[in-house]
């Protein structure tokens, strides 16, 4: 997979900001994926699959349990769980680690083109911050040479 880190934004011309606005860029950029893959996903989903992914969004406790139970009932012997499992914080709740666990699986039923998704839209906004990065460190010019308002701010 890939990293949002100080390594990243080296790659992308923006290791030189301050720590707070890296922190803030990498916030940015994680919420614009987050948002652009979501609305890549659903696209050609019906209505009650949206409505079924939601319940591992809002961690709704007695619909990841029942998901489970019905479609991966070992998922204890598997091992993306135990990887999620001994990943996950020590206080981080079991079921925030089964919603995560239980929508990593739906989407291999129901979009098993998820990872080339994620990949496909982490290039295009890793091409955007590059044509912008110059707006994004301050100076007010792309690397067209020309002033570029879609650019996020590093604020």
């Amino acid at each position: 997979m890939f990293q949002l880190d100080d390594k990243f934004l080296e790659e992308v011309g923006l290791g030189g900001l301050p720590d707070e606005q890296k922190q803030a860029f990498l916030a940015y950029f994680r919420e614009q994926l987050e948002l652009r893959v979501g609305t890549k996903l659903s696209e050609g989903l019906s209505d009650a699959q949206l409505e079924e992914f939601e319940h591992f969004i809002d961690r709704d406790e007695e619909k990841v349990n029942a998901w489970i139970a019905a479609n991966v009932p070992d998922y204890q012997d598997d091992q993306v769980w135990q990887q999620l499992k001994s990943g996950a914080p020590a206080d981080m709740p079991e079921i925030a680690v089964k919603s995560e666990y239980a929508s990593l699986k739906w989407l291999g039923i129901n979009r098993p083109d998820y990872r080339d998704v994620v990949a496909g839209v982490m290039q295009e906004l890793r091409e955007e911050t590059i044509k912008n990065r110059d707006a994004i460190l301050g100076s007010g010019a792309s690397a067209s040479g020309e002033a570029d308002e879609s650019a996020p701010a590093a604020a």
